[in-house]
């Protein structure tokens, strides 16, 4: 049995935005690789969104109820990065209920991780499911407490 990789492994806090500012789908993207980057990551920030953008062409990763989870395979990345974005006015993101996103989970992965790049998204798709998460999420007061609820999220949750 695969043991499942912890999101506290390779989600930290640099990667939070409590407060987007964009106002489109594609400047939430961008604003989400930009909090990557200034949290210390090394990474071409027009091929990543190229990237997001291709992905976002197939079918929005605007899952419904105010959530989002872009993700892509990113060629130069040695491991999966996750990172969060909160916009408290929502953004339209053609989500599967059209309804706006407020909450953007972010993961790029290496080409070569396809087995833990899946795992990591169905483990954050399945804790964005329960109502008080989300409610949590966004509640919460500060970049550090964001942190604290989806580390102890995915601590109590069964996966």
């Amino acid at each position: 049995m695969v043991e499942f990789m912890q999101l506290d492994h390779i989600f930290n806090i640099e990667n939070i935005n409590a407060n987007l500012s964009a106002k489109t789908k594609n400047e939430a993207l961008a604003e989400m690789i930009n909090t990557i980057i200034s949290g210390g990551q090394k990474l071409n920030s027009y091929s990543i969104l190229e990237i997001l953008k291709q992905r976002e062409s197939l079918g929005s990763t605007g899952i419904g109820e105010g959530v989002a989870i872009p993700h892509g395979k990113i060629p130069a990345l040695n491991d999966i990065i996750v990172a969060f974005g909160r916009s408290e006015q929502g953004i339209d993101y053609d989500s599967l209920d059209g309804k706006p996103v407020h909450l953007f989970f972010l993961l790029l992965a290496p080409e070569n991780a396809a087995g833990q790049h899946l795992k990591i998204l169905a483990k954050i798709s399945k804790m964005l499911k329960e109502t008080d998460f989300r409610k949590k999420l966004l509640k919460a007061q500060s970049r550090d407490e964001l942190y604290k609820i989806i580390i102890e999220q995915e601590n109590n949750s069964a996966f």
